[in-house]
């Protein structure tokens, strides 16, 4: 089931040393920094799709603000 577990997951989050990086689940170290966090989106949003994970994009502050699910959605939308 994609998006379960720490290791189903990308996260993009802030760098406290400037821009953002691009994180799998349970991971400290980043698969990519990127200066701006559109870049780091668009790259964790690639990377997601590939490997059918959760992707995580966090505010500066470090809380989640938006969530997208590629691959086996457990819920995908009515249509």
């Amino acid at each position: 089931m994609a998006g379960k577990g720490p290791g189903k997951t990308h996260h993009v989050v802030h760098n406290p040393d400037g821009g953002w990086d691009v994180k799998r689940g349970g991971s400290e170290r980043a698969s990519g920094h990127f200066d701006t966090k559109r870049e780091a989106i668009d790259y964790g949003r690639g990377v997601s799709r590939n490997q059918s994970t959760e992707l995580k994009i966090h505010n500066q502050d470090g809380k989640i603000a938006q969530s997208d699910s590629h691959g086996r959605d457990p819920y995908p939308p009515r249509g």
